[in-house]
């Protein structure tokens, strides 16, 4: 190519590239636009609506005394289960599929299919567990059976980020373990894991929030949107923030539909905070880890 050519290019190349990162900006915009705007409405609609009463009290057939509690308290439940089940089995398949799993079509299959079912639809995830957990296993419609089926849900991200963090250790920290004869186990536990633990908090984090803001998994099984107790055990009957705001906007009173504005505000509020937790640790961490 001559120097004449190049120097025609050149211009166009430039062009194009600020082209392009206009139409990117101009994207940004628009979708923190749509942002606003929905915030905007949810929060004129629902912020009238918020008062400790609304926290502490349970769903009524009347808007002024209708509350989240139930709702609420089977949230917390539902999370704090799914995390139990869900990070062990995730996190210690991120390991044997990283460190310990050999490079064959097996693990190659395997790592195409967990890819696979990170972007499957949630409500298939419901259905999966309304069939397994409920009617084969006999769970029933409860916590367990809850917590189990959006374990389904988040598993694949769980396992997909804790491998990102576990291949972003640099290799020498390995080799380095392994030249000074510490065993595969110990290489792991007492280096990769602790290097890469900012990461695989993040990933624990983000993955659990969507559980909590996840509905049709829920509404699959069959778990209850009207519930004026909160569960004792694993196997009781629960409600969660999402199925209580789908629950409000089905109803026919404008009132119910303002109040399921503020169930919006507190979901919001809870996912903003674990999402706010998950910087502030990785943070905290990476001061703490130096390569």
């Amino acid at each position: 190519m001559s120097l004449g050519s190049q120097q025609t290019g050149r211009p166009f190349a430039r062009i194009a590239s600020k082209g392009f990162a206009l139409l990117c900006c101009v994207c940004m915009l628009l979708s923190i636009l749509a942002l606003v705007v929905l915030l905007w409405q949810v929060l004129q609609y629902g912020w009238q609506w918020l008062s400790w009463d609304f926290l502490s009290s349970f769903s009524s057939r009347f808007p002024d005394k209708a509350g989240i509690k139930a709702a609420l308290v089977g949230s917390t439940y539902l999370v704090v289960m799914t995390a139990c089940l869900s990070v062990p089995i995730g996190v210690g398949t991120a390991i044997y599929l990283e460190e310990y799993a050999p490079r064959n079509l097996w693990r190659t299959i395997v790592q195409l299919n967990i890819a696979n079912l990170a972007g499957v639809p949630s409500i298939v995830y419901g259905i999966l567990g309304l069939g397994l957990f409920v009617q084969t296993l006999h769970f029933g419609r409860g916590i367990l059976a809850g917590a189990a089926t959006l374990t389904l849900v988040i598993l694949p991200i769980i396992i997909l980020t804790s491998q990102e963090a576990l291949r972003a250790v640099p290799s020498s920290i390995r080799d380095a373990s392994y030249a000074i004869g510490a065993t595969r186990w110990q290489t792991v536990w007492r280096q990769l894991l602790p290097a890469a633990l900012p990461g695989i908090l993040t990933g624990i984090i983000l993955a659990l929030s969507r559980a909590l803001g996840e509905a049709a998994p829920l509404v699959a099984i069959g778990a209850a949107t009207y519930v004026r107790f909160t569960p004792d055990g694993v196997f009781d009957k629960f409600t969660a923030l999402p199925l209580q705001i789908f629950h409000w906007t089905g109803d026919a009173k404008e009132e119910f539909h303002q109040i399921a504005a503020a169930g919006i505000i507190v979901l919001l509020a809870v996912l903003i905070s674990m999402n706010a937790v998950a910087i502030v640790i990785r943070s905290r961490l990476n001061k703490k880890i130096r390569w």
